[in-house]
């Protein structure tokens, strides 16, 4: 049997082929782009499993679909700014998981716009001066994030049965 492995980038479909065929057999790592062509892998119960480069459409309709997908580090992060995707992050963290944002960085008061400092301050991301590196602070909780440290964490949320499209409610 063979089987196609397809998804969006850095979702984990080398991992789960790894895993499946019960070795390192094909290359992984924590950004996008790290498999860059098809690979065949065997199993040892005689599976063939096809290891594809991540794919994404070319255009993204809704901007909050890109800041997303960012977020999760399934596209590049020369694409976003990173500060604008930590700070989206936080923005959507508080309001849906505010006790594992408190957890990890303290009550974030005020404006979101001033949370990366608060998080870079707390955290001792300092320059010259006693200034707050935002750019680190950006980059600490995007990487908190992906790799686990908030908690088990979802940024979206399956639709309600009773509003998924083709459902008749009456």
């Amino acid at each position: 049997m063979r089987v196609l492995i397809v998804g969006i980038p850095n979702v984990g479909k080398s991992s789960l082929i790894n895993r499946l065929a019960g070795r390192s057999a094909a290359k992984t790592g924590d950004l996008p782009g790290v498999t860059r062509a098809q690979q065949w892998i065997r199993t040892s119960e005689g599976f063939e499993l096809l290891d594809t480069p991540g794919i994404l459409w070319p255009k993204f309709e809704d901007p909050e679909t890109g800041l997303l997908l960012a977020a999760t580090g399934a596209i590049k992060e020369e694409i976003l700014p990173l500060e604008e995707v930590a700070l989206f992050l936080l923005k959507r963290l508080q309001l849906t998981y505010p006790r594992a944002l408190a957890g990890r960085y303290g009550d974030l008061a005020g404006e979101p716009e001033d949370w990366l400092e608060q998080v870079g301050k707390g955290r001792g991301l300092l320059m010259a001066g006693g200034r707050v590196n935002v750019a680190a602070a950006a980059e600490l909780v995007c990487r908190e994030f992906r790799t686990g440290r908030l908690g088990r964490i979802s940024l979206e949320a399956p639709p309600d049965e009773a509003s998924a499209e083709g459902v008749d409610n009456g």
